[in-house]
């Protein structure tokens, strides 16, 4: 029997965007504007930092294995009781946690291919057999995968909005799914993007109406700007939560991690500015590629993903933009293969993207 197992053998390892530092010595550039992995361009609020270093005096102590503070805060916000809630390190940390807590050795999966790629690690590495249903132009075909569902089907995954895509299910298009997802089968809503398309009028907010089944997952990553304090929260029916809270890693979420994230969850003056550039940005930014006749899919996160003609195309595209400092993200590893992701950044960064793509294309 091998040491390692041949699931495991074959995965291939996530890879994130090229960090700053590997592009300035790559490059020998003074300055690199990083738009390639969905973080906050503003950074830390005042108030999440403040909280966060002020937190490290107790930084000797574990952190509460209950998160309760943090969980209260969310039932509070979101009108739900503490046992519908837990955390995790990033929504990732709990879907981690997700199957191993539910997942069986005969136990089956799908999702979309092309598809959020931290999901599809994990997916791979369980060792279960995995349905990876096609898109279809950018969106997931939910009829598609209504078709798979059988017996042995026990977990959906549904990144909504999507990433890398920037597409989103409707809650008509939701609703009618779960006609035929039996109450056995457990779904992932994955909403880390879900205060970017809160107000799209379409858009399924899945703390206004629930199903049993159904785990909603959010994250501070986003639009909260804690990506490097991995943060993530999930609510559920208090079956699914209490059997969750068994199972996972003890002392989830960091001191410093849950002092920022009580903070910025009241800084309303932050959320407010990091969706006011966002939505500024990604108008300049959609402007930008109709004027270069650049195809994109229209976005509801703080992305637009670019659509090229080939994969060539869409590498070059990438590599121009890194000669000038720019880190965008090709979109191969998602099995997007034509496209590139850029996320949408401060008005001063996105200025230095419009500079360098008007030297690209001049």
């Amino acid at each position: 029997m091998p040491l390692v197992p041949r699931n495991i053998h074959e995965l291939q390892a996530y890879k994130a965007g090229k960090p700053i530092e590997e592009v300035r010595r790559e490059k020998n550039l003074d300055r690199i504007v990083k738009l390639a992995s969905n973080e906050n361009p503003l950074g830390l609020s005042k108030e999440a930092r403040d909280a966060a270093i002020n937190s490290l005096e107790h930084a000797s102590r574990y952190p509460d294995p209950a998160g309760f503070a943090l969980r209260l805060r969310l039932t509070q916000i979101f009108k739900l009781h503490v046992n519908n809630v837990i955390l995790g390190a990033g929504s990732e940390g709990i879907m981690s946690t997700i199957m191993r807590t539910f997942l069986l050795d005969d136990d089956e999966i799908i999702s979309a291919k092309g598809s959020f790629i931290g999901f599809r690690v994990l997916a791979q590495a369980s060792g279960n057999t995995v349905y990876w249903v096609p898109m279809k132009n950018f969106h997931y075909d939910l009829e598609g995968m209504a078709k798979k569902i059988n017996d042995y089907t026990k977990l959906i995954y549904i990144a909504n909005p999507d990433n890398p895509t920037g597409t989103y299910v409707t809650k008509a298009e939701f609703d009618a799914f779960m006609k035929h997802v039996p109450s056995r089968v457990l779904i992932i809503l994955d909403e880390a993007y879900f205060e970017y398309a809160q107000n799209t009028p379409d858009y399924p907010d899945s703390m206004h109406y629930r199903y049993d089944n159904v785990i909603t997952l959010r994250t501070f990553s986003k639009v909260y700007g804690l990506a490097g304090l991995r943060v993530g929260y999930g609510f559920a029916h208090d079956l699914l939560i209490s059997n969750l809270l068994k199972v996972k890693l003890p002392f989830e979420v960091s001191v410093p991690a849950t002092a920022a994230a009580l903070a910025v969850l009241d800084d309303e003056e932050y959320l407010h500015e990091s969706l006011k550039i966002n939505n500024e940005g990604k108008s300049l930014l959609m402007k930008k590629m109709d004027a270069l006749n650049i195809r994109y899919i229209p976005s509801v996160t703080n992305f637009l993903t670019l659509v090229f003609k080939s994969e060539n195309e869409a590498m070059e595209f990438a590599m121009k933009l890194l000669d000038f400092g720019v880190i965008v993200r090709p979109l191969g590893p998602f099995d997007q293969p034509l496209c590139v992701r850029i996320t949408i950044g401060t008005s001063d960064e996105m200025d230095f993207l419009f500079t360098a793509l008007n030297s690209i294309y001049t």
